[in-house]
């Protein structure tokens, strides 16, 4: 473990996290950022951990002042035809690819890594220990957050707004009420259950 860690020393490190596989609507987003040491971001932490203010305030900063981010995603066709953790992976690897310039390493939180240009180190938990990681998690899910409040939007009368698309009861009861959209992710159980 430590051997690998001083790999990353001096290099171009990206943090990477994903956000959205256990709600039963809309696209899994993944976020890679490289941070630069020359302008430290106060307050990175674990995204649910922060309030929604505090979440927008340092998207912004991290928008301007990372020296590369960018945002991965895999829709609900392919959370369906893949299956979650393999949608989860592909949006991680879409968003290390993406980076300009391209990272030299990558710590993803979590206990696997995606399939990525550059080598790579699982961290659990790391969104809380790694900055790099913080970052991407909070990029991962204002983004996806904002999206859901959009589709709130297209798809009144679900609630996407407040539950962002995860299991609540205010969501449960709107399913049964008004059926899936074409955001469910239809091979998640309790959508399946209604389709069949």
């Amino acid at each position: 473990m430590q051997g690998e860690m001083n790999f990353s020393q001096g290099k171009l490190v990206a943090g990477v996290d994903e956000v959205g596989r256990g709600p039963l609507a809309g696209a899994v987003v993944a976020a890679a950022v490289i941070l630069n040491p020359a302008k430290p971001i106060a307050g990175l932490t674990d995204s649910k951990k922060l309030t929604e203010k505090k979440r927008d305030q340092l998207f912004d900063i991290i928008q301007r002042d990372a020296l590369a981010w960018a945002i991965g995603r895999a829709e609900v066709e392919e959370i369906d035809s893949l299956n979650i953790l393999h949608a989860s992976m592909l949006a991680m690897q879409r968003a290390v690819e993406q980076l300009s310039p391209q990272a030299e390493f990558a710590l993803v939180d979590g206990n696997r890594c995606p399939k990525l240009p550059c080598p790579s180190q699982a961290i659990v938990k790391g969104d809380l220990t790694e900055p790099c990681i913080s970052a991407a998690s909070i990029l991962a899910k204002v983004t996806r957050d904002r999206e859901m409040d959009r589709l709130e939007l297209v798809y009144p009368g679900y609630g996407f707004a407040k539950h962002k698309g995860y299991p609540t009861k205010v969501h449960m009861e709107a399913l049964q009420k008004l059926g899936p959209t074409d955001i469910h992710r239809r091979t998640f159980g309790p959508v399946a259950r209604l389709l069949t």
